[in-house]
């Protein structure tokens, strides 16, 4: 029987250092939150404004002037070719992303500012630390080390930085998770027995699957023994007359009471009509003979006169002395 004690511990592993957006070029180089009207280098890049000269649209041909239009890559085009021909798709909505919209680009990819939240829990990530994690989605950080963490055997959920935790056999729970099968309280870092998928405290234990002592019908937490395949406190397995404990020694029941032997010869034991002596059943002379309310040892059994002994064989009693077959022709 093993009672197991887990230490307690805290999950303190945190998630990998995730970028953060800003909304200008200078405070992150792989992102730029495009604004109508402001130049931009690279790729991709844009100018909005309204022509004053004439100008015709690069796509559709319509005259430019005195309308709102989009210079790109030393081509004017108007708003709605624009869109239609050389907005960047929002990775999230699959919309294009309009000349009048705050554009956020990341490694390629690109999103309207109001697209631009964790896929989790919607946040809005701008200016906020984010992962780009499968599919193209971004998540938070809070919910990146949510994802990540090991899971509760309890209550399925997270466990985050800072939870006190029990572990056991590659198994983890918050620490208010891990409760007792039967009564259901909280095990936390006390002791406990596992069965099988299940785990009980002490008490719930003991009720449950602890042998019960024949003496005083408690449970049998640890040591005990056993007499005649009952379970024994070894504390109630003693002497009815001293009280020692019997465990390991030798002893003798009378009536469902126990003696050890000095209390058996000195309380108990009938006393041999020959020696005087008590009568054990230990050692020598373990073998009793009984006639008429009184016992000898076997070795005390013996003719009166020749001193014979007569154990298992023929004796003649004279005036409340035994004698061989023999002897009592020569009185």
């Amino acid at each position: 029987m093993s009672v197991w004690a887990p230490s307690l511990s805290r999950w303190t592993s945190r998630p990998k250092a995730l970028p953060r957006v800003r909304p200008a070029a200078l405070l992150h180089p792989c992102l730029r939150l495009q604004l109508p009207g402001s130049p931009a280098d690279g790729p991709g890049s844009y100018t909005v404004g309204t022509m004053s000269e004439r100008f015709d649209c690069h796509y559709c041909r319509d005259p430019l002037q005195g309308k709102k239009y989009v210079q790109k890559e030393g081509r004017h085009c108007c708003v709605k070719c624009f869109e239609k021909f050389c907005a960047n798709t929002c990775t999230e909505c699959k919309k294009p992303i309009g000349a009048d919209s705050k554009e956020l680009h990341f490694k390629n990819r690109y999103w309207h500012d109001n697209c631009f939240r964790c896929f989790k829990c919607y946040t809005s990530l701008v200016n906020e630390p984010f992962m780009l994690r499968e599919n193209n989605k971004v998540w938070c950080s809070n919910c990146t080390a949510a994802e990540d963490a090991p899971r509760c055997k309890g209550c399925f959920k997270p466990i985050i930085a800072g939870d006190q935790n029990v572990e056991y056999k590659k198994m983890v729970w918050h620490k208010d998770c891990f409760t007792c099968s039967q009564c259901k309280q909280v095990i936390g870092s006390g002791s406990f027995f596992p069965k099988g998928d299940e785990f009980y405290c002490v008490s719930c234990h003991e009720h449950k699957f602890a042998k019960t002592c024949a003496k005083c019908k408690n449970p049998i937490t640890s040591g005990g023994l056993t007499y005649q395949e009952q379970p024994w406190h070894s504390e109630c397995f003693i002497c009815s007359n001293c009280k020692k404990q019997l465990g390991g020694k030798r002893f003798t029941a009378v009536e469902d009471q126990f003696y050890c032997v000095e209390c058996y010869k000195e309380c108990v034991a009938k006393k041999c009509a020959g020696c005087k002596n008590p009568i054990t059943g230990f050692g020598r002379g373990t073998s009793v003979v009984n006639y008429e309310d009184e016992s000898w040892h076997d070795y005390c059994f013996k003719c009166t006169k020749c001193a014979r002994g007569l154990a298992n064989k023929r004796f003649v009693c004279h005036n409340g002395k035994i004698y061989c077959a023999e002897c009592p022709k020569r009185l």
